[in-house]
């Protein structure tokens, strides 16, 4: 297995509302920041977290969460030409959110392990490495 990760937005709200899948992704936060693994997220599924935390907790809890990552060393990548017309293939070849596809597409485009839980990545399963953190049922 490739020690090379790409994070979406559910393995980071895992981490923060301590639920199934915790342990592993602090696991994976103390490697990377140890440097014995390389944690990826895009810019688009960091988005997506500071929204949904927005919405559930208020803006100061952004702030503070973005504060926290600046800390970690989860490197964020921008999304380019090569990583936007990836997304927008496997959007148009399947049925899933928008976001959910920059991260399968750096999984992809870096030969990385997708670590989620969302049941949308379920029928990318064959042509991605994903290391599966809770599936919930849709």
């Amino acid at each position: 297995m490739s020690d090379h990760y790409v994070l979406d937005s559910f393995a980071i709200l895992v981490f923060l509302k301590k639920e199934q899948g915790h342990d592993r992704m602090f696991e994976l936060l103390k490697k990377a920041e140890r440097g014995t693994c390389r944690a990826m997220m895009t810019w688009v599924n960091l988005g997506e977290v500071a929204y949904i935390i927005q919405r559930r907790w208020g803006k100061s809890r952004v702030l503070e969460f973005l504060a926290n990552l600046e800390s970690s060393k989860v490197e964020f990548v921008e999304v380019g030409q090569d990583l936007a017309l990836k997304a927008a293939e496997l959007k148009a070849d399947h049925p899933m959110a928008y976001a959910d596809t920059f991260a399968a597409a750096l999984a992809e485009l870096t030969d990385s392990v997708l670590v989620t839980g969302d049941p949308e990545f379920k029928n990318l399963e064959e042509r991605l490495s994903i290391e599966w953190l809770e599936i919930v049922e849709k």
